[in-house]
């Protein structure tokens, strides 16, 4: 497939994102971190928690009941019935509120957290460390050669 190179006003090239084509050593390095955040504390308190979340009874019956009323809401407000969709969100909020108070789920839902703020860190240091490199090569003189 022949892609045409556009020219922008400054005359640098200018690319659609779904055109660009990652180099092979920017992809194995995002691979390399990959594994190596999969490694980390936060990941495997993840699995962890998840294993437990999906091995425990209790946990999976209330997803199951929520799942179901979910189903049972999408039902009452096809056919615009406001007093049952109330009563079954009602419902809903009463078995949200039981999952959300299971130590278990919390522990979960924390974990959940912590990889969250680790891929933001890890995303915010990549954006800061690029921006002062484009800044310091924006600061270097042009050579007139």
């Amino acid at each position: 497939m022949e892609q045409k190179e556009k020219q922008g006003e400054c005359g640098m090239k200018k690319h659609q994102s779904i055109n660009l084509v990652v180099r092979e050593d920017i992809m194995a390095s995002t691979k390399q971190l990959s594994a190596l955040i999969g490694t980390s504390d936060e990941v495997i308190a993840y699995q962890q928690a998840e294993k437990k979340i999906q091995d425990n009874e209790h946990v999976q019956s209330l997803i199951q009941s929520i799942k179901k009323k979910q189903k049972e809401l999408v039902g009452f407000e096809y056919f615009k019935n406001d007093d049952m969709i109330k009563k079954i969100e009602g419902e809903m909020q009463a078995l949200e509120n039981e999952l959300d108070e299971i130590p278990l789920v919390q522990q979960f839902k924390q974990s959940q957290s912590d990889i969250n703020y680790l891929l933001q860190l890890v995303v915010s240091i990549i954006k800061d460390s690029l921006a002062e490199k484009i800044q310091l090569e924006e600061d270097q003189p042009v050579s007139n050669s």
